[in-house]
């Protein structure tokens, strides 16, 4: 063989004798000690103010829903619009989406830059983790679902409330 072909050869050769990562004391990095352990009812949050975050992990808290989505990300305008072509989600004309579900994927992309206040997320996002528990794009299905979380949602609204008034004098 040619000489050039070798130089790669060995080179490669000597990096699969390298012991790989260290964490400073010479002893490789296990991957199963370091990695992030998950449990079943966790997702995450991405691009969201800490106050999103919260107020949407206490909304789905409150609903106890079947099944959590893995992710849920909140995008900018722009990004939304270019995901919803690249999974060619489909709106009646006329009507537009702030949040949308990729089922395979168990994601739920939230349109960052539209006004959604806090009663409407949690209103949505019931929507969406109906999408989830069917596993169903039909919408219909979603809204069945959809009903008991509300409920469960405005029940848990108003035993804040009731416990966060105070008694008159």
């Amino acid at each position: 063989m040619k000489r050039w072909i070798w130089i790669p050869l060995v080179l490669m050769g000597f990096a699969e004798l390298g012991r790989g990562q260290a964490n400073g004391n010479s002893n490789p990095v296990i991957t199963e000690k370091t990695a992030v352990k998950s449990s079943a009812n966790s997702y995450f949050v991405l691009g969201a103010t800490p106050k999103q975050e919260a107020l949407l992990r206490a909304q789905i808290e409150a609903m106890h829903p079947d099944v959590l989505p893995l992710r849920i990300l909140f995008v900018p305008h722009w990004k939304y619009v270019d995901t919803t072509r690249a999974f060619q989600l489909h709106v009646l004309t006329g009507y537009t989406s702030a949040l949308f579900t990729h089922l395979p994927s168990r994601t739920v992309f939230i349109d960052a830059d539209r006004s959604i206040n806090d009663d409407s997320l949690g209103y949505w996002m019931a929507h969406e983790l109906g999408h989830l528990a069917t596993n169903s794009v039909k919408e219909s299905d979603a809204d069945k679902y959809a009903r008991g979380l509300r409920k469960r949602l405005e029940e848990n609204r108003k035993r804040a409330a009731k416990e966060t008034r105070t008694p008159e004098s």
